[in-house]
């Protein structure tokens, strides 16, 4: 499977308080259970002040579209990720 990062706007997301969080995730995890997980899978979502930040494994881009489109979710930009990177990238030991 491919991984995607998916930027949903949502103004206020910074202020969600646990119980929006709870809701908003099982609301996901309901439509995800739906389509198959064999399919497409979250991993995890970061929340900045106005979007939240999603990192999803999926077969392709319009499965990661429809998950969106049934949950009622905004998915205002959807990038494939090729690698990832970071302080142990490095390796500054060699």
């Amino acid at each position: 499977m491919k991984t995607y990062l998916i930027q949903r706007n949502v103004p206020g997301a910074g202020n969600f308080t646990a119980a929006d969080r709870k809701a908003l995730s099982q609301r996901s995890c309901n439509v995800l259970r739906e389509m198959g997980s064999e399919q497409i899978q979250w991993l995890h979502s970061y929340i900045t002040s106005d979007n939240i930040w999603c990192v999803y494994k999926s077969e392709n881009e319009e499965l990661v579209r429809e998950h969106a489109r049934r949950g009622d979710f905004p998915a205002n930009y959807i990038l494939e990720v090729f690698g990832t990177i970071s302080p142990a990238t490095a390796d500054l030991t060699v």
